[in-house]
Order: C-alpha cells, then sequence, then structure tokens
C-alpha cells in the first residue's frame, strides 16, 4: 500500500491510498468465493460456477463492489496511522482506479484537528454566584415528592380538567379520510403535557367519560409527515377513562413515609442541606462553563464542517439510545413533537460547536500547562468503571486496550484543565 496526503482548504485533507494489483486480485477472489453460491450458471451446481465463467457471463466488474469493499476499512486505517495526522470524521471515499491486474486507487477526504491558538485563559473573571435556598426553591421540592408520592383517583362525577390523566381512543381524519397513524386505542394521555400537536388536548378540558369529541388541529408546516405538513385534520376521541392526582398532606406523617426521619421539621432541614449540596455543585459547573465559554471566546479556532457532522451524527446516535431505553423511537418523538430530522440535526448544531470548541481549547491548555494523568489517576477511574458496570476491576483492567488508556489518560487531562482555569478564574 503507498499514501499520498494533500492538504486542503479549511482544515481538510485528501489521502490518496492505494493498494497493489495482487492485493486487488486477492479481494477479488474474496469476493467470489462469498457470493458464488447466489449466481445460477447454467451447466453448474449452484455455487460450482468458475470465477472466470461467472465474470464472462456478468461482466468483469460483478465482484468490484464487494472487493473494494473488502480492502478500504483496513487500507483507510492502515494510511490513517501512517499519515500521522489527526483525523477527526467519517472520511469521504471516492474511488479513482478499479481494474482487473491494476492497482486499485481511491481517495480519503477527511477533517484533521484543527489548530487553537489561546487568548487569556487565566484570571478569567466570572460573577459571583448566590448560593443560597429559599422558601419557594424549599417549597417546590417538596411539591415534587407530593407528587411522586400521590395517588391517582378514578373520576366520574365531573368533566375533565387539565393536569388529569385520561385514556382515550382517537382516530384522525384529513378531508374525511383516515390517514396513516392517525388512530390509537387505550392511549394514556395526560392533559397540559402537550404530547399532541397544537390544541388537541385543550380541546378534551370539560369533556366526560364516554362522550364523543371531535377535536380540530392544524399539523405545522414543517410536520415530518410531509403529506400531513400544514393540513387541517379532525380527530374523533373517546375518553374512556378520567384520573386525577391526590397530593399527601404536609405533615410528620408525610415525613416518615417519604424519609427516616419522625417529623417534618427534621425532613425539611435535611431537605434543605442536600438543596444546598446540589446549588453547590449546580454553581460549580456553572463557573466552570461560564469560564470555558470565555476562554473560547478568546481563542481562534476554524472547525471544519466535515468534524462539526460527525460530532452531530454522534449526539442523534445518543439521543436515539436514550429515548429507545424510554420505549420510544425517533419516528415516534419526531410525530409526538411535529419535529422532522432537517430540524432536529438544526438543533443539535449549536451544541456540537460548543462540545468540540471546548474540548480543543482544553486539550489546547492541557499541552500548554503540561497537565498529564498519573497512574494513580487511570487506577481510580477503572475502579470507578467497575464499579458502575458492576465488573471485577482486574477484569475489567485486562480488557482495556491501550488506545482506551490513552483516551482515558487524555480525558481525565482535560478535566484537570478545567479545574486549573477554574481554580485561577476571579470572581467579580
Amino acid at each position: 500500500m503507498s499514501l499520498q496526503v494533500e492538504k486542503l482548504e479549511k482544515n481538510m485533507v485528501k489521502l490518496t491510498i492505494e493498494a497493489t494489483a495482487e492485493e486487488f486480485e486477492a479481494a477479488t477472489e474474496k469476493a467470489y468465493l462469498k457470493n458464488r453460491s447466489k449466481m445460477n450458471v447454467q451447466g453448474f451446481r449452484k455455487g460450482k460456477a468458475p470465477r472466470k465463467i461467472i465474470e464472462k457471463m456478468y461482466g468483469k466488474e460483478v465482484f468490484y463492489e464487494d472487493a473494494a469493499n473488502n480492502i478500504i476499512p483496513d487500507a483507510y486505517e492502515k494510511a490513517a496511522v501512517e499519515s500521522g495526522l489527526d483525523l477527526v470524521s467519517q472520511p469521504d471515499i471516492d474511488v479513482v482506479q478499479i481494474e482487473s491486474g491494476k492497482p486499485f486507487i481511491f481517495t480519503a477526504t477527511v477533517a484533521v484537528k484543527p489548530e487553537v491558538t489561546l487568548g487569556d485563559y487565566k484570571g478569567i473573571k466570572v460573577a459571583k454566584a448566590d448560593i443560597e435556598v429559599t422558601e419557594d426553591e424549599m417549597n417546590g421540592e417538596l411539591d415534587k415528592v407530593r407528587e411522586q408520592n400521590s395517588r391517582l383517583i378514578a373520576v366520574e362525577d365531573r368533566p375533565a380538567k387539565d393536569k388529569d390523566q385520561t385514556i382515550i381512543d382517537f382516530e384522525g381524519f384529513v378531508d374525511g379520510v383516515p390517514f396513516e397513524g392517525g388512530k390509537g386505542t387505550d392511549y394514556p394521555l395526560t392533559l397540559g403535557s402537550h404530547s399532541f400537536i397544537d390544541t388537541f388536548e385543550e380541546q378534551l378540558v370539560g369533556k366526560k367519560i364516554g362522550e364523543e369529541v371531535e377535536v380540530n388541529v392544524k399539523f405545522p408546516e414543517e410536520y415530518q409527515a410531509a403529506e400531513l405538513a400544514g393540513k387541517d385534520a379532525m380527530f374523533k376521541v373517546t375518553i374512556k377513562e378520567i384520573k386525577e392526582k391526590e397530593l399527601p398532606e404536609l405533615d410528620d406523617e408525610f415525613a416518615s413515609d417519604v424519609s427516616e426521619f419522625e417529623t417534618l421539621a427534621e425532613y425539611k432541614e435535611d431537605l434543605k442541606a442536600k438543596l444546598l449540596e446540589k446549588k453547590e455543585k449546580d454553581a460549580k459547573r456553572a463557573k466552570e462553563d461560564e469560564v470555558v465559554d470565555k476562554i473560547i471566546e478568546n481563542a481562534t479556532m476554524e472547525i471544519p464542517d466535515a468534524m462539526l457532522d460527525t460530532q452531530v451524527k454522534q449526539m442523534a446516535d445518543e439521543f436515539a439510545q436514550r429515548i429507545q431505553q424510554q420505549g420510544l423511537t425517533v419516528e415516534q418523538y419526531f410525530q409526538f413533537t411535529g419535529m422532522d430530522s432537517k430540524k432536529f440535526i438544526e438543533t443539535l448544531k449549536p451544541q456540537a460547536t460548543k462540545r468540540i470548541q471546548s474540548r480543543l481549547v482544553l486539550e489546547t491548555i492541557v499541552k500548554a500547562e503540561n497537565i498529564t494523568a498519573s497512574d494513580e489517576d487511570i487506577e481510580k477511574e477503572i475502579k470507578d468503571m467497575a464499579a458502575m458496570y458492576q465488573m471485577e476491576y482486574e477484569k475489567l483492567k485486562e480488557i482495556i486496550g491501550e488506545r482506551e488508556k490513552e483516551q482515558m489518560k487524555m480525558d481525565i487531562a482535560v478535566q484537570k484543565a478545567v479545574d486549573f482555569v477554574t481554580e485561577a478564574a476571579k470572581e467579580a
């Protein structure tokens, strides 16, 4: 394999990677062995036709795509290491030459980590945090605990009101015709939760059990289902159940039920201490964010679009995994929120940009200040991971590779850089 590196604008490079004719031949033979059983050739049992016969019948190019796919991943991985560059995006692959008896040549256009020029990063001025637990905050936290310990009471003697939990059947129509995905049975819906589009939930307020309601709504102009976007719709809805929350009284009995304390006064004192601890942690995190934001403002860097696209995709994948754990698909999330994939990607870009900028400036500070992770730091990190994943420390240590350890070292060093610049900051 040979490699040529061409620097492009905006922190992009083009790697021209060449595999030998012999390597391409081996990849083509591998493709033949994989696919021959799928090809019917008259006069031969399935999977027994010689390669030359198949190529004569279907053309020499019949195995080229699989041959290319056999070569590209490993060849690109080796080229990435050989280049010595810090590549930070998925490559855009383009096949330049693919022909029997000749070298296989392809290009990979990819982003490299941009250089960062730091401005001021020591002694950053930040606002002083006000760490105090107010009466309103205490009452708000108590209300949350009461909500968590509430019970649902079936309601039959009054119409539905805001905050009620209902069970409904519904069917949606556009121009009098039912549309796909617009029907549901025994669907749980909390009124006022804004789970449904437009004014759907508001129109159920004041309606009784068993009453069939015509709910008129308008789909958003950028609704994910293009055939419904911007259209008026009518839903036939039947309320089957209404339940309301009954909150417990705020007294000593409540305190003993939800905590290890016997009196409400003791419980409130403990709750206040926990709220204060949380506010201190939040203030520390806010201070860190403010410091890093100002360091970013003082620095210069040029983030390549491909690097941003890769970060956005990673964040979208993380989001998909989170909502799948909640029993939803991305498509259902889009349907419930009126979002579409294009709009969703746009909403992620500012956060993705911030994530990249933060990492870049902090890694640059790590180098500038010669910040490192010690063996003790690594050991503690692995022990924490073992506890989190309920694994044996020695077993986890064995399966962590060198690349993962290097990443771990940098992550620890980056956090140390955050601590360094935060401690050096000055409160105004």
